[in-house]
């Protein structure tokens, strides 16, 4: 899977990075390989989270199942 992240350069020389695709998955670092790198954590537990989500609901649906999609 492949996502587009937005890497901005902040006044005191950080970076703040968030990824559109994903609502309020946000992250930041002291320089841009450290804040790609987090954005990349952070978007790897935002997946986990929702896909816990995701079986959650569907378990709790009679006539639901989940299926995986790798994208």
């Amino acid at each position: 899977m492949k996502l587009d992240i937005v890497l901005e350069e902040e006044e005191d020389g950080t970076y703040s990075v968030h990824c559109p695709a994903l609502k309020g998955c946000h992250s930041q670092g002291r320089t841009r390989d450290e804040a790609i790198a987090n954005i990349q954590e952070a978007i790897e537990l935002y997946l986990e989270v929702a896909g816990e989500i995701a079986k959650r609901s569907a378990a709790g649906r009679s006539g639901s199942s989940l299926v995986e999609l790798a994208v």
